[in-house]
């Protein structure tokens, strides 16, 4: 809801983030998330688009998604064209990738936030 992106803390800048996310207590998975104006779209409002590196079948409306983030990966940005704006989130999930299964970050993906 839009009361979670106004109270988010001051420290979230706008950015690329990734960490781990789960839907409904189910596996946990890594994600990439966007926190901000999204200026390439132009939107008038903050927001918050969660990206989760898993592919599920049919969509995840009305299902409960718990997210934890881990690490900072760049500025929010924005792009001449939509090709290079697909190919930062490329670049994005490719980064994130490296860092989800490092062992010093496992504590998180375990965290008993989940299984809650």
């Amino acid at each position: 809801t839009e009361d979670v992106i106004d109270n988010l803390p001051k420290e979230l800048v706008g950015g690329i983030y990734w960490g781990y996310a789960n839907v409904d207590r189910g596996p946990v998975h890594g994600m990439v998330m966007s926190i901000g104006w999204n200026p390439f779209y132009n939107n008038e409002k903050r927001a918050m688009e969660t990206h989760i590196l898993h592919k599920f079948d049919g969509d995840l409306y009305d299902k409960h998604l718990k997210v934890v983030i881990v690490g900072f990966l760049r500025p929010e940005l924005n792009f001449n064209s939509l090709e290079e704006l697909k190919t930062a989130i490329a670049n994005d999930i490719a980064n994130a990738n490296a860092e989800l299964d490092k062992p010093e970050f496992k504590q998180y993906k375990e965290d008993k936030f989940f299984q809650a």
